[in-house]
């Protein structure tokens, strides 16, 4: 049967065909004249309307800080941005270079008893003052072997000087005298001083000193209410000496140590998540204006030392029986007494590769010794732990070679040898552009060794923050408060 009415049907399909034709017109046109309007004028962004907007503003005098700082915490590392210098001025350039990973660490320090501190060093407080006058004299540090692991003398100097008005050099911890502010507790106990000095038991005492000095320590600490705040975690306790505070570590294990290495300490009680890895000061002589290259330094590999060591350093009398006839290998014994620095420093200032090796723990200051001459490490520890590894790359200027590799027959030496010039010199530059970070000096100079310790501690305070920011979850849960407890040694930390 045939459709009724088909031309009016045909007549409604032409019409919607054509109103839609027309608005798809004029949108076209519409769009291209909204076009048209943006690229004639400039085109400005309301940060206000995005997250965080603090963060993008940027005041007209070319500071990058942001605008508002009232409610914003200046002591919370800031995360890296990725800028394109190449579009701000040179000013800016400069500042945003300069100030993009840099934090000034807070740092509230117990006027500890110069019992702790500088009266290890036989200092005389005068008229009940706790501190000495840095500005007139500084208080000597004894010498040789004990400069090794001095960083609580010179962290320590830092901090006193921190608030001098004329305080030269980029500053990266600042004392503050309101522990509410601090970002960290510091914890002034010449920890590696005392145990070197005094931890010999005199006639009639029951007790070294040392000993009563750590449980004084502990006493007062866990006394503290910053200590009761935290329980501790934010607390910065020096510990260089693998001997030092070997009585208290187990009671003061929440706090952050600073230490040479792990070799002497339960995972449970130190790790890399939680503390703080230092360079040792090193002992021989800098070398100062360093042209000599590869042809220049006559011996192959050097090392001079304690052979016969004990726990990890067993692998230093293998060595020696492996290298002592190779011609161009020093290899020998050796002592700081009489003039045994001198005879290192112009031993490792004229060797193209200078053995580190694991001794009773697994760091050794020799490692610090060769950078600070510019000889190319060879780390032989498998259990090493690096100052600052997680922004410096050791492999740019060290040898690293398994111990069970390393007293394979001829595999260290070949190894060695296959190393040539370029690589060599490679590594030689490398050296001369990082010692900077391992020397220890006062007044503290910008990226120097007391100022990347700093550095290192603020890296952790996030990660501080975030476990004491973890146990108020259930603060106002009346019986079900977290509370720290100082004493107990945990299981597993973290």
């Amino acid at each position: 049967m045939a459709e009724r009415n088909p031309p009016f049907r045909c007549i409604i399909s032409r019409s919607s065909l054509f109103c839609m034709l027309a608005i798809a017109t004029f949108l076209f046109l519409f769009s291209w004249l909204s076009v048209l309007r943006s690229t004639s004028r400039p085109h400005f962004v309301d940060h206000s309307s995005l997250p965080n907007s603090k963060l993008f503003a940027v005041v007209e005098d070319g500071n990058s800080q942001p605008r508002n700082q009232d409610n914003i915490q200046p002591s919370i590392p800031k995360m890296s941005v990725s800028v394109d210098y190449e579009e701000e001025g040179p000013q800016v350039k400069e500042l945003m270079k300069y100030n993009q990973n840099k934090v000034v660490l807070k740092v509230f320090m117990y006027d500890l008893s110069p019992e702790f501190h500088f009266g290890l060093l036989n200092w005389k407080p005068e008229g009940g003052s706790v501190w000495p006058d840095i500005k007139t004299k500084i208080p000597d540090y004894p010498g040789g072997l004990n400069l090794q692991h001095s960083i609580e003398y010179w962290l320590t100097l830092d901090l006193l000087s921190s608030t001098f008005p004329d305080s030269k050099g980029g500053r990266s911890a600042v004392r503050v005298h309101n522990s509410s502010e601090a970002d960290v507790i510091f914890v002034p106990f010449f920890s590696s001083v005392s145990y070197n000095r005094y931890s010999r038991l005199q006639p009639h005492e029951k007790k070294n000193r040392n000993q009563l000095l750590q449980e004084k320590l502990v006493k007062f600490l866990t006394a503290q209410e910053e200590w009761k705040r935290s329980g501790g975690h934010d607390h910065i306790i020096m510990a260089h000496h693998p001997n030092s505070l070997l009585d208290a570590r187990m009671m003061l294990w929440p706090a952050m140590f600073i230490l040479a290495d792990f070799g002497r300490y339960p995972p449970n009680i130190a790790n890399v998540e939680k503390d703080v890895i230092a360079p040792y000061k090193h002992i021989i002589k800098t070398f100062v204006n360093d042209s000599s290259g590869f042809d220049d330094r006559q011996t192959l590999l050097y090392f001079q030392g304690a052979i016969y060591r004990k726990d990890g350093g067993f692998v230093r009398q293998e060595l020696f029986y492996l290298l002592k006839d190779e011609k161009d290998v020093h290899f020998a014994f050796g002592s700081v007494s009489g003039d045994g620095i001198n005879i290192a420093s112009k031993g490792m200032h004229s060797s193209k590769f200078c053995l580190n090796i694991a001794g009773d723990t697994p760091s050794s200051n020799r490692l610090f010794d060769a950078i600070a001459s510019h000889c190319v490490p060879v780390i032989i520890s498998d259990e090493i732990e690096l100052p600052y590894e997680d922004v410096l790359d050791y492999s740019e200027f060290c040898v690293f070679v398994r111990t069970s590799d390393a007293v394979q027959k001829n595999f260290l030496i070949k190894l060695i040898r296959s190393i040539k010039k370029e690589e060599w010199t490679q590594k030689w530059k490398r050296l001369k552009e990082i010692e900077k970070f391992f020397e220890f000096q006062y007044p503290s100079q910008e990226d120097d060794a007391v100022q990347m310790i700093w550095q290192a501690v603020a890296r952790k305070v996030p990660s501080v923050r975030l476990k004491l920011h973890k146990s108020k979850r259930f603060s106002r849960h009346k019986g079900s408060r977290r509370k720290f407890n100082a004493i107990t040694v945990p299981r597993n930390f973290g």
